[in-house]
């Protein structure tokens, strides 16, 4: 279950807990902004973690799910461990590094409900472990350059993809002038170098686009839903290209081999989610996928040297020929 889920499952375990007649349907839809079939779904989950729901019926043949307060805060308590709450404190941490305001607020509301339904005293000792496993788990942060995105837009466009909701946004880019409204679908991000709103154009020719998300100079949640393509796949979509930028016409077989000296260090990377890996005789190591992205790939086979040789295609080779250093002192 991602957090998002988890932090909606809370909102309405607390609303079955607080009304006295339970929680209907209907009650679901205008809190979460959610379809039938969706408030339904949420129900079932409601009854698979709480022992203790309820359900009536009342003369109108409506359904209602209550919680045992006692019951319910009883769980809650008792369910926290504090790997839990590390792993709640790492995504937080990860969530403020990205700029991903929306999913930093929710993720501090949900730690801070669950301490506050535990007993003062392990309440204290969850966030004393807590905090030994994040010294521990010193990777949470993510160093390195990013690009800005205003805090607004990120806030926005979580909210329309969580919906999902249609979103307005004032686009600097692409074919049209700068500055230009575009009313999209939106179906997910992809994170890179630089981060990439995946969408369609309401109206247009049905296809998926990428926009850069620094580019997004304003975006405004729109109040009508949309039904997305129940066949797409985010992460299907985001293994057609090696990094974050999408190019149809250069999605190809790739074909990378790295030197004897290098094998060992390449074999710790997965370099692409379907990536076959070739363990050769003479020691070396080919590496075969298929993507796009040729100038992202070429950006990362700088920090190899000469330590590897593109194979294939053709035209990621002409890119990285007369590029490639010898006296790099390490490898990445």
């Amino acid at each position: 279950m991602s957090f998002t889920k988890a932090v909606d499952l809370l909102r309405l375990a607390e609303m079955a807990t607080s009304r006295h007649s339970g929680v209907g349907l209907i009650d679901i839809e205008e809190e979460f902004g959610v379809d039938r079939r969706t408030a339904q779904r949420m129900t079932r989950v409601l009854e698979e973690v709480f022992d203790t729901c309820t359900t009536r019926t009342d003369d109108e043949r409506r359904k209602y799910w209550r919680l045992d307060g006692n019951a319910a805060r009883l769980m809650l308590a008792q369910g926290i461990r504090d790997s839990e709450l590390a792993a709640l404190e790492i995504a937080i941490r990860r969530a403020e590094r990205d700029g991903a305001t929306n999913e930093v607020k929710s993720l501090k509301s949900l730690r801070d409900r669950l301490l506050a339904s535990m007993a003062r005293p392990h309440a204290r000792r969850a966030e004393s472990d807590a905090e030994a496993v994040l010294e521990a788990y010193g990777f949470a942060s993510r160093p390195g350059p990013r690009v800005r995105t205003a805090h607004l837009v990120l806030e926005t466009v979580a909210e329309a993809l969580k919906g999902p909701n249609l979103l307005t946004i004032t686009y600097a880019g692409g074919s049209r002038p700068d500055g230009a409204d575009r009313i999209i679908e939106p179906y997910g991000m992809l994170l890179g170098t630089r981060r990439y709103l995946v969408a369609k154009v309401k109206g247009g020719n049905g296809r998926l686009q990428h926009f850069r998300l620094d580019r997004i100079t304003a975006a405004r949640l729109e109040a009508s839903s949309f039904a997305r393509d129940p066949d797409f796949n985010l992460e299907a979509h985001a293994a057609r290209a090696f990094g974050s930028y999408h190019a149809e016409e250069e999605f190809t077989e790739t074909i990378w081999r790295f030197a004897a000296r290098a094998a060992a260090v390449a074999r710790d990377f997965i370099f692409h989610p379907l990536q076959e890996v070739t363990e050769e005789a003479d020691g070396s190591l080919t590496v075969r996928f298929q993507a796009s992205g040729h100038l992202e790939m070429a950006w990362h086979l700088y920090l190899w040297g000469d330590a590897v040789e593109v194979l294939a295609p053709d035209r990621l080779r002409d890119m990285v020929a007369g590029y490639q250093r010898r006296d790099f002192p390490a490898l990445p």
